[in-house]
């Protein structure tokens, strides 16, 4: 249980970093259907810049996770 979970963690601070990554591009009008809500939209920018953030903090947390588990052993 203690070898998956940082892993689990790691991937799901990927996912949402994609998440933040395709948020700011359709704010910025780079990618994503012109009639959706979010495209050339200035708040989906900073949107997804914040959730990019979240993204990279939980992939750090993962990360740490994982030494944490490590040095324990």
């Amino acid at each position: 249980m203690t070898k998956k979970l940082p892993i689990s963690i790691i991937v799901i601070g990927v996912i949402v970093l994609s998440f933040g990554i395709i948020f700011h591009l359709q704010g910025q009008g780079v990618i994503g259907p012109q009639e959706s809500f979010m495209y050339e939209n200035p708040n989906w920018i900073t949107y997804g810049q914040q959730i990019a953030v979240i993204g990279i903090l939980i992939i750090g947390v993962g990360i740490g996770v994982k030494i944490y588990f490590t040095k324990k052993r």
